[in-house]
């Protein structure tokens, strides 16, 4: 009797062992912006409360990726995918995309985390191909802000005089 392993284990720098249901895998049929040898991805839930999934290299377990969703912090964010791309994709239907941001979350400063709206990574989770797409024509920002900047506390003072 053979068994059908469904799962593969990855020893990642950032997570330790990790196990990845093989249909999560996708392949990206572009690769992401600097990272053109790498074309296998996953998705990893480190912590399932926070907001932050990590878009995990299964070609390089050093390289993982924050990434989040818009709605998660209330953004309207809704653009076109050009026909080209969707193409590319396979996409027959907006039901099959998924869409994330990679995120910038300065260690020194998580309140400054930003997230590239201006490249999302776009999967379809029925041929699980994916690609990072660059907005034409759009006034979407590479570093958008997730969170409101907050006064200092010398400018609070300041302001309190």
């Amino acid at each position: 009797m053979t068994e059908n392993i469904t799962t593969v284990k990855i020893n990642t720098t950032k997570f330790g062992e990790v196990e990845v249901d093989k249909n999560s895998i996708f392949d990206f049929v572009c690769p992401i912006i600097g990272f053109n040898d790498l074309k296998q991805y996953t998705i990893i839930d480190y912590k399932p409360d926070s907001p932050f999934k990590w878009l995990q290299s299964m070609e390089d377990m050093d390289l993982a990726f924050p990434v989040t969703l818009c709605s998660f912090f209330g953004i309207d964010y809704q653009f076109d995918i050009p026909d080209d791309e969707a193409q590319k994709l396979g996409i027959e239907s907006a039901d099959d995309v998924f869409v994330c941001n990679i995120a910038n979350i300065p260690s020194s400063n998580p309140q400054g985390a930003t997230i590239n709206m201006l490249a999302p990574v776009v999967i379809n989770i029925v041929n699980k191909k994916a690609m990072q797409i660059i907005l034409r024509n759009s006034n979407f920002e590479v570093r958008h802000r997730l969170f409101e900047k907050k006064e200092d506390d010398s400018t609070a003072k300041e302001a309190g005089k």
